[in-house]
């Protein structure tokens, strides 16, 4: 089952036929379709030519003059095990073509077969070599510690792009984004393209108890309080000529938030029970899964606190938003995976493609993930945790509908709540949009404190 949707399509297809005219016409239809096509009429003639760059497909006969199709497709998985390869078969040849799905081969296709069938199976393996490429370089990049978001959207390559050009700034960054939607990666990826010579420090704002709290971040002097036997350096002073990381800062309690705010302005903290103030070098990044405008006009957050912290804001999208890159994540992981527990690269079957394609992943990347791990391992889909109703393919009309109100929220929130920016970004009059948020019973006012 194709897991790559929304790639482009196109690649490399090498043709391994020596009958002239069959040849000929594969060739043609394929061109005509967008393919490269690299024609060769003998295994001996392949073999001996120069490869393609991956991703590329091979599409090869059974009966070859020189050698049988299923030593030929051994021998190119053996070379590399990512290419798809096509075996083309005579009705008598089944039996052989049946072995060859079972030792790696993609797919395979009957003679006479017709050109909307050959153009569907190689449109099909092509997606999947690209997809393929695209893992392993990400994988590659992750390996040699390269910063980066895994995904094609230009919502993430806008992301990918802002990323690079604030992290040398030294700038302190607000970071918006639903819980799992990848949040400490992106601080991670400002801290590792900074260039600070200093440690990236992350703290979980709201797993700490509000009694240990000030004293983490700031630290204390022996003797500052009962238990305290010896001076501890808090993370702001760890941090020294690197990056703090605050998650989940909507979390902080209210009495250490003035504290924070002094921090930032003078970049300077006192530990407890000491009257001296330390000059602090970190950069401060801070992420919320809320809106913290709306928290500080309900009196919960400091707004002067918010408006100090928000200086540059990064919005992260939810999966729900980047709907189109949800392959690429998913077989991201899966491969890390496969990886990890020496699992076979068995194909994914439809009803992972359809959950991957209608499921809302509230959970977001780390949702996705933890998914991910449980088809690696080979887990029972059905007892995934996942719910019966999930499972069940939405119709046409209802993706339509998904998509068309994920597009009108994401302009909505690009503008925060104009409902006529928005309704320039979506290149629709103002009244149309209005209807539209009509039907889908989505609320502006929802929009309007977005950051």
């Amino acid at each position: 089952m194709n897991m790559s949707i929304g790639l482009p399509q196109g690649a490399t297809v090498c043709l391994v036929e020596d009958d002239g005219a069959i040849l000929n016409s594969c060739s043609q239809s394929l061109m005509l379709e967008g393919f490269e096509v690299r024609a060769h009429v003998s295994a001996q003639s392949y073999l001996t030519a120069d490869r393609p760059e991956f991703p590329y497909v091979v599409i090869t006969d059974v009966n070859l003059p020189d050698e049988d199709g299923l030593s030929l497709m051994r021998k190119i998985l053996a070379a590399n095990a990512q290419v798809p390869v096509i075996i083309m078969t005579g009705h008598g040849d089944i039996g052989m073509a049946v072995d060859a799905m079972r030792e790696g081969a993609f797919d395979f296709i009957e003679k006479p077969f017709s050109p909307d069938r050959l153009i569907t199976t190689v449109r099909n393996a092509a997606d999947k070599a690209r997809l393929l490429s695209q893992v392993e370089m990400l994988s590659k990049e992750q390996t040699a510690g390269a910063p980066g978001l895994i995904g094609q959207s230009e919502r993430l390559r806008l992301l990918r792009q802002q990323i690079a050009a604030l992290a040398p700034t030294g700038v302190d960054i607000m970071i918006n984004g639903e819980t799992g939607s990848g949040k400490e990666v992106v601080a991670q990826s400002l801290h590792d393209q900074s260039g600070r010579s200093g440690p990236f420090v992350a703290i979980n704002c709201a797993a700490l108890p509000e009694s240990i709290f000030e004293s983490e971040l700031f630290g204390h002097e022996a003797g500052a309080f009962t238990g305290a036997l010896k001076r501890r350096v808090g993370k702001f002073e760890f941090a020294k000529n690197g990056t703090i990381f605050l998650d989940e800062i909507e979390s902080m309690p209210l009495a250490l938030q003035a504290k924070l705010l002094r921090t930032i302005q003078d970049r300077t903290i006192q530990r407890l029970g000491s009257n001296e103030s330390i000059a602090v070098s970190c950069r401060i990044i801070a992420a919320t899964k809320t809106n913290l405008k709306t928290l500080s006009d309900q009196g919960q957050f400091r707004s002067d606190l918010y408006f100090r912290l928000n200086v540059v804001n990064l919005y992260l999208p939810p999966l729900r938003e980047i709907r189109g890159d949800i392959p690429l994540i998913f077989n991201f992981y899966l491969h890390q995976f496969r990886e990890k527990y020496g699992t076979p690269a068995i194909e994914a079957g439809s009803a992972i493609l359809r959950y991957l394609v209608s499921h809302e992943w509230p959970g977001n990347v780390r949702e996705l993930r933890n998914f991910a791990e449980r088809v690696a391992i080979g887990f029972p889909f059905a007892e995934g945790g996942t719910a019966s109703d999930d499972q069940v393919p939405l119709t046409l009309n209802q993706m339509l509908e998904r998509a068309e109100r994920d597009a009108l929220i994401s302009a909505l929130r690009l503008a925060s709540g104009h409902v006529a920016d928005a309704a320039q970004i979506l290149g629709i009059p103002v009244k149309t949009l209005y209807d539209k948020l009509n039907r889908f019973t989505i609320a502006v006012t929802d929009f309007k404190t977005s950051t």
